[in-house]
């Protein structure tokens, strides 16, 4: 029988260096997860790291988000290959690259979950730092209604308050003499925080510098 002009695919012969890259674009297409992850979970990071941080006090939305990036390149670039060569040993029949997208997608999905957990791990203590911060505001609020000469009772809102230590803060009631503050030593290790006047009146810009980061508003 004559075969020319017929199509080999017409015999369901498919041309075998086409057959392995449909193979390998299926595998592919199956296998691009990483990068989207990627970008879906960094800015979901970074509002949960804003609403719940990790660390400290408060961290800003920009500054969550690259903290966030960083992590998760680090994931990606070291974390996502070895991953992939594990994830391969055990099943050689994937593809490199579908193995390492596949390992990496799953490595941010942990990192998303650590960050939560951490965050919400930290929130007690920032909701205990809020805590002493209020005791000590309205514990210096109320020594300066009643004992501060009218100068400084006028300026109680300007207040600005220095945390030196855990349990420890500094709150400084500018008067009319810019380099002389009505300065109060605050513990809140105690019920009802303890109060002492600091025979030091130099105002916290200047004990502490203004970019002190343990300096917060009164």
């Amino acid at each position: 029988m004559d075969t020319r002009g017929r199509d080999p695919v017409d015999d369901g012969l498919d041309d075998p260096v086409e057959s392995m890259w449909r193979a390998r674009l299926r595998w592919r297409l199956a296998g691009a997860t990483m990068w989207p992850a990627f970008a879906a979970l960094t800015g979901l990071e970074a509002v949960a790291m804003h609403l719940r941080p990790i660390a400290g006090d408060a961290i800003t939305v920009p500054a969550a988000f690259v903290l966030c990036g960083f992590m998760n390149l680090a994931v990606v670039a070291i974390g996502a290959p070895i991953a992939g060569r594990v994830l391969r040993a055990r099943r050689p029949s994937l593809p490199k690259e579908v193995a390492a997208d596949r390992a990496g997608t799953g490595l941010l999905l942990a990192m998303a979950a650590v960050i939560l957990a951490v965050g919400l791990a930290h929130h007690g203590d920032v909701v205990a730092e809020e805590r002493d911060f209020a005791a000590q505001s309205a514990a210096v609020r109320q020594y300066v209604r009643a004992q501060a000469p009218p100068a400084y009772r006028v300026n109680i809102d300007r207040a600005d308050t220095w945390k030196q230590a855990p349990d420890l803060y500094r709150t400084c009631v500018p008067g009319p003499d810019p380099r002389k503050h009505l300065c109060l030593i605050v513990s809140t290790a105690q019920h009802p925080p303890g109060i002492t006047v600091d025979a030091d009146q130099q105002p916290n810009a200047r004990v502490a510098g203004p970019e002190n980061p343990g300096r917060i508003g009164g």
